[in-house]
């Protein structure tokens, strides 16, 4: 991983240098975006990620905050660069994604019970600066409540993620993101990852009819009911094939986001067989 200053000098360098726009990537497929949850790539830097798209052919993209942020050990160290970071290097950071052909369509940024006001007041700013209207976050049901004024006021949509494991005060059962967006603005929404949702024992397609206007982003995965673990695609029995379809038939304009989660040989390989897999599943 970079050093804190090689990583701001990379990031201020590729805002100066100037350079010819891709043309854009474009991985819509029966009418439905399939894009990547970047943090399929947490094995490289967003350099790194950013090239491995192109390879695949991945043409959107919600950029996890670990390809945007320095890596830290320390958590008041983590928090003070939040506060204090210029803009500009997010703004780089849409420059870098325009330039491959990319759409930046959210940013991923987990608030928390721990999170500072300036410190969630940032994310909104940081949204802004990479120019979407659109924020991702693995947050509790708790502070979904604390930040809706926030996003309010920014006109900025947070999508709830869930995870399978049923936790006190975590996104894991419908009830969770009810409770969560009960007495909140439209900003307040959800993030659906269908694997976990399936491996918790609930029915992704059934619940994403139901709230496809809630609804921010999907993320794709391949898991086994009863907490299974995560599969290739194609080797758990999620109903991606029943999801894809749905938003194929119904037209939903947010994207479905590969998150390669499960362990495979090499990350460029393991991803490019989920997006193929989703195309035949569309064809």
């Amino acid at each position: 991983m970079l050093s804190r200053r090689e990583f701001a000098a990379g990031a201020l360098a590729t805002a100066g240098a100037a350079s010819l726009s891709a043309a854009k990537i474009n991985s819509t497929f029966k009418g439905v975006t399939i894009g990547a949850q970047s943090y399929s790539f947490r094995d490289r830097d967003l350099d790194g990620a950013i090239k491995a798209m192109q390879e695949i052919g991945l043409g959107s993209v919600e950029l996890f905050s670990g390809h945007a942020e320095p890596k830290m050990k320390d958590r008041a160290e983590l928090r003070n660069w939040r506060e204090t970071v210029s803009l500009d290097h997010f703004k780089a950071i849409r420059k870098k994604l325009d330039d491959a052909g990319i759409e930046l369509f959210a940013y991923n940024y987990s608030f928390r019970e721990d999170f500072t006001d300036k410190e969630i007041e940032r994310g909104f700013e940081f949204a802004k600066a990479l120019g979407v209207n659109k924020l991702t976050a693995s947050s509790n049901i708790s502070t979904a409540k604390r930040i809706d004024p926030f996003a309010a006021k920014a006109k900025v949509y947070v999508g709830m993620h869930n995870h399978s494991n049923i936790k006190p005060n975590e996104f894991a059962t419908p009830d969770n993101f009810a409770e969560a967006m009960k007495g909140t603005s439209k900003y307040i929404g959800i993030n659906l990852d269908i694997g976990h949702f399936w491996a918790a024992n609930f029915d992704p397609t059934e619940y994403l009819e139901k709230t496809a206007d809630r609804t921010v982003c999907i993320h794709l995965k391949d898991r086994k009911k009863n907490q299974g673990a995560n599969m290739p695609f194609g080797e758990g029995d999620t109903p991606i094939k029943a999801v894809l379809e749905l938003m194929s038939r119904k037209k939903y304009k947010f994207p479905a986001n590969i998150e390669y989660e499960y362990k495979g040989a090499d990350t460029v390989v393991e991803v490019r067989k989920c997006l193929e897999h989703c195309k035949k599943l569309l064809a």
